[in-house]
């Protein structure tokens, strides 16, 4: 399975609203994990089993609870049971069908 998710904390008590330091404490876990992952401006996304991957998501999730009062999660899932690789797998699948695309007129 796949999981893309987002995690930051509210109520930090920060004028300027940034939210870096906390980012970092839930990437640094994630990446810690050993599991495949992939960050981007918005999302982390981590590939493994259901148990694995929620265990993580659940580490990162706390470690950026000791940055605010409250902490927003936002998650998708895609389980298609049987296939691992698909965090890189489901990209180059993309970019070969861009390439073998015809041109839009």
């Amino acid at each position: 399975m796949i999981v893309a998710f987002s995690v930051a904390p509210s109520g930090t008590g920060r004028a300027d609203g940034s939210v870096h330091d906390a980012v970092a404490a839930a990437v640094r876990i994630v990446r810690e994990s050993g599991l495949p992952n992939h960050t981007s401006s918005m999302f982390t996304e981590i590939e493994g089993e259901w148990d694995e991957v929620f265990a993580v998501v659940k580490a990162a999730t706390e470690a950026v609870a000791a940055y605010g009062s409250r902490v927003s999660l936002v998650l998708k899932a895609d389980i298609r049971p049987g296939y691992t690789g698909e965090l890189v797998g489901k990209v180059e699948r993309l970019e070969q069908a861009l390439g073998e695309a015809d041109p839009v007129i």
